[in-house]
């Protein structure tokens, strides 16, 4: 059984999601576009264009949206009184603050954009500031799979 649940974590760990990403300068109400992928492993590509000029790098997990562990079991009485070993299992416990990231893109003409990204289940929101010290709001959405 311990080993099913192991093989079970394990292949949760490697799937990969597709997230959009709607980017809004504080000084005009244009929404730009991006994509940012998990590999499922923390970490991702990341790409954003800004008014034809295309940022891409990669972002990097430095506080996760979910812990996993594992509970094990022990002795103790049961509702009927006798007493027994209890299994232990995996567990997932999500982070309420969810989790944070942070991207560093690059473009063509060697421009810099820095992104401080917060999400959870599937959605989120952040800050990305360019060289310039202009900053852009980020909605984060997980991509629909029709």
């Amino acid at each position: 059984m311990r080993l099913i649940a192991i093989a079970a974590a394990l292949a949760l760990t490697g799937c990969a999601t597709t997230y959009h990403l709607a980017v809004m300068p504080r000084d005009s109400g244009k929404i730009y576009e991006g994509v940012a992928t998990d590999t499922g492993y923390g970490e991702g590509p990341i790409s954003i264009t800004i008014e034809g000029t295309t940022y891409a790098g990669t972002w990097v997990q430095s506080v996760p949206d979910r812990t996993y562990g594992y509970v094990s079991g022990g002795y103790g009485w049961g509702g009927r009184g006798w007493g027994g070993w209890g299994g232990g299992g995996f567990i997932s416990m999500d982070n309420p603050n969810g989790g944070l990231a942070k991207a560093l893109l690059t473009s063509p003409n060697g421009g810099g954009l820095r992104c401080d990204l917060q999400s959870g289940w599937g959605r989120g929101g952040g800050i990305c500031t360019d060289d310039r010290g202009k900053m852009y709001d980020v909605q984060i959405r997980a991509a629909s799979t029709k």
